[in-house]
């Protein structure tokens, strides 16, 4: 744990690559665990995917609804210990789509995947409240598709999502990866592009294979984090 804190008290420029495992503790349902989003659940990818969004919006609206939006949970202390450090000095960029990181006051924010709360009609492109979207997917103005900005099976991550994270990561000295098992690509790809001498650590409930010189810190990353000086 000391190992941790002195990485990031001297470290000039941290990145936070997060997955998953770091919005658990705000109640939220990781994907491929035994309690996740894809659990019991036959052809769940497909059910994400653009191409169910597009042949049946219906039956993807429903799976989203219902799976993905938890607008009443809260940052945990993972959230907020990142938003305070990336705020400082640094940036989390993140796979998760939970709009947490916003919510705990994170400026520096990379939101890889897009987020469940930017949404808005594909037809004439206006910008549609959320609350709405869950009411109906259908435009209220003009009668076009409405959807979030996530990025779904089949559809390329966007160009500035991308821009920015290469950017933040070839400038960090340090880089810590919490909450992922970093196989979901291209998100997990982004650490090739970091400064020989960068840091990286993960953390993580399970051990991960880890690039050549890369630590571990292996347990809850909500207690790890409540150690975390700020």
């Amino acid at each position: 744990m000391m190992d941790l804190n002195q990485a990031l008290k001297q470290a000039h420029y941290v990145v936070f690559m997060t997955g998953a495992g770091v919005s658990t503790a705000s109640g939220i349902p990781d994907y491929r665990s035994e309690t996740g989003v894809y659990a019991g659940k036959q052809n769940a990818e497909y059910m994400l995917s653009h191409d169910n969004f597009t042949q049946h919006p219906a039956d993807y609206w429903n799976f989203v609804k219902e799976n993905l939006y938890f607008p009443e949970a809260q940052p945990n202390i993972i959230h907020q210990k990142m938003a305070q450090i990336a705020n400082q000095k640094g940036c989390v960029i993140t796979q998760n789509v939970d709009g947490l990181d916003k919510k705990a006051g994170c400026q520096n924010l990379v939101e890889f995947h897009g987020t469940l709360y930017d949404t808005y009609c594909t037809k004439c492109r206006q910008a549609v409240d959320w609350h709405q979207y869950l009411q109906d997917y259908h435009h209220q103005n003009c009668g076009g598709i409405i959807r979030s900005s996530i990025v779904l099976y089949g559809e390329s991550i966007h160009e500035e999502s991308v821009t920015r994270s290469l950017q933040a990561v070839a400038q960090a000295d340090l880089i810590v990866v919490v909450g992922t098992s970093f196989q979901v690509y291209p998100f997990a790809g982004l650490i090739q592009y970091r400064q020989p001498q960068a840091q990286l650590i993960a953390v993580n409930k399970t051990p991960l294979t880890m690039p050549a010189g890369g630590q571990m810190v292996v347990g809850d990353a909500v207690k790890i984090f409540q150690e975390v000086e700020v």
